[in-house]
């Protein structure tokens, strides 16, 4: 074989029983599972901001952030849920780069990623016990998904992933919801084979086992922008991509036809600043459209402590080592801007 096995690493069940989830946070996790559900399923109104770092690249500043988001959150929650952003799985387009804590629990350091698992569960859990708010993170490794899935509100399949069959066959057995993006062409119908995908029951292959899922009817679209043949960012937030989205939702058998609309990547050209405006605008399409907003259920914001991004070594507290965020300051103010006008 063309690789070397450096460890064996545990099964998630021994992760568990080595870190267990207490009852009173899985108490928790099950009152904001339901919570976020009746979003999906229509029988709430309120809206969901899935918001947080590009990548949870230190626990003390990860925890920094999210105990200012929950101060916020409970101003806001009349009409907002925050789900906190802890992605530790990070794609690498070249596969080059930070991949994320799963890899390396210290970015300086060497990758290690028994460390990595422990420091990933830990990581999360910390915001639980600390914050009250269930997190949400990127499926880039299926296989890693029971590691973390006592905690996690939400599921993110990112652009990379959303046409391969083992995330779609997964995303099938979760029982939160799962956002699938639309890929890096934004072939829309791609998106949806996927959601069609994640929303019937499989069987299929898992850590060694034959499993059968039930489908998750949860599962959904997440608009992230595209790239074209040139390499030139091709948005797709707009009151047409919207109402586009719709009409192609409608032609279709789906449960629970639902989009949250990510503000950064593709559809700011990374201009992390832009998320505000985006933000806004998709606000404004919600309010023009009864469609538009009965099927927009949130947005998803890249935010961290500070403005902007650095490179690893630079060593600036509470600033993202991957994509631009925006600083906290702003984005308490865009958190209070978004409650008010909905």
């Amino acid at each position: 074989m063309g690789f070397k096995f450096v460890q064996k690493l545990p099964d998630p069940s021994e992760i568990r029983e080595q870190y267990p989830l207490p009852l009173e946070l899985a108490e928790i996790k099950k009152k904001r599972d339901a919570e976020i559900k009746k979003v999906f399923t229509g029988e709430s109104d309120k809206f969901l901001l899935i918001i947080g770092p590009c990548s949870a690249d230190n626990e003390d500043a990860v925890c920094d952030y999210t105990s200012r988001l929950v101060k916020v959150q409970e101003r806001v929650a009349e009409k907002v849920i925050i789900i906190p952003r802890v992605y530790t799985n990070k794609p690498r387009t070249t596969g080059e780069g930070y991949k994320g804590m799963v890899h390396q629990p210290d970015p300086e350091q060497k990758p290690d990623i028994y460390k990595g698992l422990i420091a990933i569960r830990k990581m999360h859990m910390r915001v639980l016990q600390e914050t009250g708010l269930t997190t949400a993170d990127e499926m880039l490794y299926p296989e890693n998904l029971r590691y973390l899935n006592d905690m996690m509100s939400y599921i993110a399949v990112g652009a990379r992933s959303v046409e391969n069959q083992f995330h779609r066959l997964v995303a099938s057995a979760c029982d939160v919801p799962v956002g699938m993006k639309n890929p890096t062409s934004g072939d829309l119908s791609v998106m949806l084979n996927s959601v069609v995908a994640a929303q019937h029951s499989h069987d299929y292959i898992y850590r060694g086992w034959e499993v059968q899922s039930e489908g998750n009817s949860l599962a959904h679209t997440i608009l992230r922008g595209a790239v074209n043949k040139h390499g030139q960012t091709i948005p797709n937030y707009h009151f047409e991509d919207l109402n586009l989205l719709y009409e192609l939702y409608s032609e279709r058998n789906l449960a629970n036809p639902a989009c949250i609309v990510d503000t950064n990547h593709s559809n700011s050209g990374k201009k992390y600043m832009e998320q505000i405006r985006i933000a806004k605008e998709v606000l404004h399409s919600r309010r023009h459209s009864d469609n538009i907003k009965t099927m927009v259920k949130g947005l998803m914001i890249e935010s961290y402590i500070e403005p902007g991004s650095q490179k690893i070594g630079e060593d600036c507290y509470g600033k993202s080592i991957t994509d631009p965020c925006l600083g906290w300051e702003d984005s308490e103010r865009l958190i209070y801007e978004i409650a008010e006008s909905l």
